[in-house]
């Protein structure tokens, strides 16, 4: 097996000693700033659209005279808007691609930069009514992939493929994902398909909402999309992966959901850190406004907007390694 799978959970993995809440009380309180003012853009990932008007909104709180414009249509038009000059944040829910730092640089001179924003379960949706207990990582590569470089074997196409019985065994599997211009989709293929490729059928959308809204409207559908995008109408599929990293064979093995125990600890196999990229020379500090609104983000307050719109919180560590990396903190003593 690659480590593919495991690359994106083991970081995660090493935070789990030092969270004890869903909001680490570590974490302090935004303090406000004197004299900040201007105008801020963000163009990039969809699945931290909500997320990024929520900053952005609660940001306006203690600065009204800020204007915030937050565009969100997939993690691809970030690299680019920060290229162009037509955004000064670039969300992404994946790494910036190589090719896409490559060119950055090329433009500027030096590295694009970036900081940890919050922490994301990919989750695998079914219907609400849809029966099964678990899937195995290697069943949902024989759902969604077309080449199955993550399992072999033969391509799960009906739910009685997947291990449903009666009315269900003989539904086929209709498939929802992201469109290719999504950080989601890039992750989703990268990690969980082991670089493999889609099937043709897979129906790909333009926003994780609309993934999840089709799971909820037909009984026997599938998607993947961020965890904080569940509704009521669909349930998060528990995952099954057998220890060591490797593939669990049937469904019976050991499941794990992606709640914010399971994730933190390394155990729900589809995870994620999201990021938030920005154009910072070197050797300069970031401007006020600027610097204000990463600070706030990965405050108390922006961080408790994390867990309102459904993803994980950052831990204080985290949130200190990340204002050292962008020069925002005092050097350690």
């Amino acid at each position: 097996m690659k480590l593919g799978l495991f690359a994106a959970v083991s970081v995660l993995s090493m935070m789990a000693a030092s969270v004890a809440f869903a909001l680490d009380q570590n974490l302090p309180a935004y303090q406000p700033a004197a004299g900040i003012t201007g105008q801020l853009k963000s163009v990039g990932s969809d699945t931290l659209d909500r997320q990024m008007e929520a900053w952005a909104k609660g940001f306006q709180r203690f600065y009204p005279e800020v204007k915030i414009e937050v565009e969100g249509r997939g993690s691809a038009t970030a690299p680019e808007a920060l290229v162009e000059g037509t955004a000064q944040f670039g969300p992404m829910s994946r790494f910036m691609s190589a090719g896409e730092a490559e060119k950055f640089e090329k433009k500027f001179g030096y590295k694009v930069s970036n900081f940890r924003v919050a922490i994301d379960a990919l989750a695998i949706y079914v219907n609400k009514d849809n029966p099964i207990p678990c899937l195995a990582m290697q069943q949902v590569d024989r759902i969604f992939s077309a080449t199955r470089k993550g399992s072999g074997g033969r391509s799960i196409v009906t739910w009685g493929d997947a291990g449903l019985t009666g009315e269900w065994a003989s539904k086929p599997i209709v498939i929802y994902g992201r469109n290719s211009i999504s950080g989601t989709h890039d992750f989703f293929r990268q990690i969980v398909l082991y670089d493999g490729d889609f099937k043709p059928d897979v129906n790909q959308e333009p926003s994780s909402e609309a993934v999840v809204q089709h799971v909820a409207e037909d009984k026997f559908a599938i998607g993947y999309s961020g965890i904080a995008f569940k509704t009521d109408g669909v349930r998060a599929a528990p995952l099954s992966v057998n220890p060591g990293g490797q593939l669990s064979v049937n469904p019976g093995g050991q499941c794990h959901n992606a709640t914010l125990e399971e994730t933190i600890g390394g155990k729900y196999p589809i995870a994620r850190y999201l990021y938030v990229y920005l154009n910072k020379k070197p050797d300069e500090h970031l401007d006020p406004l600027r610097a204000e609104f990463v600070k706030y983000i990965l405050s108390r307050d922006g961080q408790a907007l994390v867990e309102q719109e459904g993803y994980y919180s950052l831990t204080n560590e985290i949130r200190e390694a990340e204002l050292r990396k962008l020069g925002l903190s005092p050097p350690e003593r």
